[in-house]
């Protein structure tokens, strides 16, 4: 008899159609059995095939969601954060940070906490043991802070160093005193958050200088959304007896970190440093300056990221070189004297003139013990006091009444 064939199968169990149209004369009842036999045979290997390939794809898909969960597990571990190296945990959660790594709220807060954190190693390592008392605290009105101080040390008489990652409300005297700075800021209060690392060293000799420096990111968010930022900063040196060879490193390590990012930052910061730092009553000087710098939002914020981050980082081989250098110089009651009289000065300015301290003190919720930590623990005031012209704390007066080109660049 003549049949058509069924199509054909191929191992895969797909439907070979290429003979489909094809007819077959069977000469024989055993032939057209034999053909039965193979057709179920086919069909036989291919359900067991199909069976054995969803097996091998659920096991497949089980290995894959292990593979993509241990690489998570995995991308965590080296995201989290390693805060031991820190004076403390940050006043953000870590948990907050590790989120938002790129931005520059994060890169801030993670910046001046190692900045403390590696100054207040670089002091202790000095002294003669005693340690930096760390004081975490926050602030209701959102953030807070880390001060580190060390008191009646060998070395040092009195050394602050302090965070804050502060948020909130900018009341709006703030706001106006910002506008009248030329920051393009909505009238009434506005939302703020700030970030900074500032210190202030005073050491027990007289022949080791007093340093101070601070460095802070600010951003102030319109009432449509906007959002204005910047930098500010600087460092600073206030000497009791002037040594040229230390003004010369100071200046040059300060030039140094300022010519990686722009050859004309230092002048132009040198020269806002000098005309800053001034006890106007007095008409001097506070020491030899430094760099100072604010309202930084040029050429952009990564870049003016980095360069707060060379100047930062650059504190501590501008002045541990000098204490180590003259913590053990020897000196008497006079020089003592003339210190805790050039202290006063210090203060002066720091209550009257500094604008980062006024700005903490008219902020909602501040922490006063915080923003007074720049102060010694002993001054001195006496009346009508006037250093001889030719003794050694006259020659100092001269540079603090006329600034000095401590790198010789005018004639450059």
């Amino acid at each position: 008899m003549t049949v058509k064939n069924f199509p054909r199968q191929s191992a895969d169990g797909c439907h070979n159609l290429s003979n489909s149209s094809q007819t077959t004369t069977i000469t024989s009842a055993g032939e057209m059995g034999a053909r039965i036999f193979l057709r179920t045979w086919r069909l036989f290997t291919h359900e067991r095939r199909s069976r054995s390939l969803s097996y091998l794809g659920v096991g497949v898909l089980a290995s894959g969601v292990a593979w993509y969960h241990g690489i998570r597990e995995a991308s965590a571990a080296r995201n989290q954060l390693d805060t031991s190296r820190f004076m403390a945990d940050p006043v953000t959660p870590t948990g907050d940070l590790s989120k938002s790594p790129g931005d520059m709220k994060t890169k801030m807060e993670l910046l001046i906490l190692k900045i403390q954190s590696d100054f207040c190693r670089s002091l202790e390592s000095v002294e003669d043991g005693t340690k930096f008392k760390v004081d975490k605290w926050s602030r209701k009105e959102g953030g807070g802070g880390i001060t580190c101080v060390l008191q009646e040390g060998t070395v040092f008489e009195k050394a602050g160093v302090n965070i804050s990652v502060v948020s909130g409300q900018l009341p709006p005297g703030a706001v106006r005193q910002m506008r009248a700075r030329g920051k393009e800021l909505d009238e009434g209060s506005l939302p703020f958050f700030a970030a900074g690392v500032s210190a202030v060293i005073h050491p027990r000799n007289p022949m080791v200088p007093t340093i101070h420096f601070n460095y802070r990111y600010f951003e102030v968010t319109n009432k449509n959304g906007s959002v204005q930022w910047w930098f500010g900063g600087g460092t600073d040196l206030t000497p009791y007896y002037l040594n040229e060879e230390d003004a010369r490193h100071f200046h040059r390590t300060l030039k140094d970190a300022c010519d990686q990012h722009d050859p004309s930052y230092y002048s132009k910061f040198k020269d806002w440093c000098d005309n800053y730092f001034v006890i106007e009553h007095r008409g001097e000087r506070r020491g030899l300056g430094g760099i100072f710098f604010d309202d930084l939002d040029s050429p952009n914020q990564e870049n003016a990221f980095q360069f707060v981050k060379s100047c930062a980082e650059a504190v501590i081989p501008s002045y541990i070189p000098l204490v180590k250098k003259h913590k053990d110089d020897g000196y008497g009651y006079a020089e003592r004297q003339w210190q805790l009289l050039r202290r006063g000065r210090y203060v002066e300015f720091n209550l009257i003139y500094d604008r980062g301290t006024k700005f903490g003190l008219y902020t909602p919720g501040a922490r006063y013990e915080s923003i007074l930590m720049s102060l010694p623990l002993t001054a001195r005031w006496e009346y009508m006091h006037q250093p001889s012209a030719d003794s050694k704390e006259g020659k100092l007066m001269e540079v603090l009444k006329v600034p000095r080109d401590w790198l010789n660049l005018q004639g450059k």
